[in-house]
């Protein structure tokens, strides 16, 4: 069943009403018509509602709703994921897959190694692609709300940014003790607020590291390889939400 988020004010009481971008997917990509059935969250609670597509037209589909179920898809922890920016479109999958595994929100981090460089139109451009991205990620997956992807930030606001958090995690590559790792993560409570920092290409440089210790984040090891900036916070994520998930 295809899955579409729509504003808290397209839901009546029997009555979901899609618009916008929402109208040209489900008539022209999914060649959907009356009859078929969708489902639709607002994102602003765990409401799933399932629909039956009662009327379309160019501007607007109304779709009855036939029952509403309380879906549990996500997390119990909000996880922030605080990705240094990669080289080319790197960030596009990073963002498609850390939805996927359920973060709560990323926010792209400029650090010492970052290559890339975004001026105010190019990060314009590529923050709504990005969000575009996350939408889509959410609706495949089936989350009952988008996660935000944030506009970047340099590595002290992002420090900043997580000081609140109940929980800060940096995977560093000389850290060691997959022991430690364990404890660390075993620790985790659902409820918890997460921090993960995540280096570009090259990783991050000691002295970023001293200072995510000195506000309060925790170096860990991923094991005995050194995994590439897409893969280190997907390997993070799926491991956090194997152990927050039940």
């Amino acid at each position: 069943m295809h899955h579409f988020f729509v504003s808290p004010d397209q839901i009546t009481e029997d009555t979901v009403c899609l618009e916008g971008s929402s109208v040209n997917h489900i008539k022209n990509v999914l060649r959907m018509g009356v009859g078929d059935r969708l489902s639709a969250a607002s994102g602003q609670d765990d409401r799933l509602y399932l629909c039956r597509i009662t009327s379309m037209d160019k501007e607007k589909i109304l779709a009855a709703i036939e029952r509403v179920e309380k879906k549990g898809s996500e997390l119990p922890s909000k996880i922030t994921l605080f990705q240094g920016l990669p080289k080319s479109d790197k960030m596009d999958l990073i963002v498609q897959k850390a939805v996927e595994l359920g973060v709560w929100e990323i926010v792209p981090v400029t650090t010492r190694r970052t290559v890339v460089k975004l001026d105010e139109k190019k990060e314009k451009a590529r923050l709504a692609r990005w969000r575009a991205i996350a939408e889509g990620a959410a609706k495949q997956s089936g989350r009952m709300t988008v996660p935000m992807v944030t506009e970047s930030m340099t590595w002290a606001q992002a420090l900043s940014r997580a000081a609140d958090m109940d929980c800060r995690l940096i995977p560093y590559e000389l850290e060691k003790g997959m022991g430690r790792t364990k404890e660390v993560l075993g620790s985790i409570k659902p409820g918890q607020s997460l921090a993960v920092f995540i280096g570009p290409e090259g990783g991050f440089e000691e002295e970023e590291v001293r200072q995510a210790q000195e506000a309060g984040a925790i170096p860990i090891t991923l094991g005995g390889r050194i995994l590439r900036t897409e893969t280190a916070g997907m390997a993070l994520l799926a491991v956090l939400g194997y152990l927050l998930e039940g």
